[in-house]
């Protein structure tokens, strides 16, 4: 009974931390370009009373063995890399991902991270930047006098300056595509970084082979499944609400032994 308290306590903290990755997707539904986690569980360690296929006489082997397992844990919170839904902003410099990859953003410290926000503006300088001032890579210049910009599907920025009729090629958005984009560690300000199990970015021209395309005038919203969400906490609550009822439970065991004369 006191293992079952314990065994019991794991499966209550791990459906608290279920809450947290839900509730943390539920806040950021209308965060540009944020992908949405999921809570992924392990069971923990057995006690093995009786190995399975043990022999039970001579040359006679259980069927089945006895085990008493200890709980649950969370072991991962990989993220969803599935498609955000594309909104309309008619602002030039906004761009959308559709498909695979991620813009490359140079960040202060020098290191660099990667986003699907691709609310763009244009710094002091001339710069192209993210929201929070972070110049792309490779860095693009745009001419301040430089009017009806454009972005082509492949990345490739041109804008007219006077009093030239033809469009100017100012420079091309690359794109960056990991094997396994679910293994990259988000970092907070719709930014993520390389880790060992995403692996190496590579850098690629948006709309060849295995690279997204960029639609300008559009941004790239979260791909929160609100409704997905909704049912998968109350899933949650009930199993917390089972748990500590296994607890309870426990308890009452524990108190009628106790009272055995």
């Amino acid at each position: 009974m006191i293992k079952s308290l314990y065994t019991a306590a794991t499966g209550m903290d791990a459906q608290q931390t279920r809450i947290a990755v839900i509730s943390n997707n539920i806040a950021n539904l209308n965060t540009t370009g944020f992908k949405s986690s999921r809570a992924e569980f392990q069971d923990l360690i057995y006690e093995t009373r009786s190995a399975p296929g043990g022999e039970t006489a001579t040359g006679i082997n259980a069927p089945g063995g006895l085990q008493i397992g200890s709980g649950v844990r969370v072991v991962s919170t990989p993220n969803q890399v599935s498609q955000g839904t594309l909104q309309q902003t008619g602002n030039p410099l906004d761009l959308a991902i559709e498909g695979r990859g991620f813009l490359s953003v140079q960040l202060p410290n020098g290191e660099t991270a990667y986003t699907r926000a691709g609310a763009l503006s244009v710094d002091a300088t001339g710069k192209v930047v993210t929201q929070n001032g972070f110049p792309i890579v490779p860095n693009i210049t745009t001419n301040k006098d430089g009017v009806n910009r454009t972005i082509g599907v492949d990345g490739t920025i041109s804008a007219t300056v006077p009093p030239a009729s033809v469009p100017t090629v100012e420079g091309q958005i690359g794109l960056f595509t990991f094997p396994n984009e679910a293994g990259l560690s988000s970092i907070g300000r719709n930014l993520y970084q390389e880790s060992i199990a995403s692996g190496t970015a590579t850098q690629g021209v948006a709309g060849t082979a295995g690279v997204g395309t960029i639609q300008q005038g559009f941004i790239e919203g979260s791909n929160v499944n609100i409704a997905n969400e909704l049912v998968t906490m109350i899933l949650a609550q009930r199993a917390y609400e089972l748990n500590s009822k296994v607890i309870q439970t426990s308890d009452q065991m524990l108190q009628s032994t106790s009272q055995i004369r």
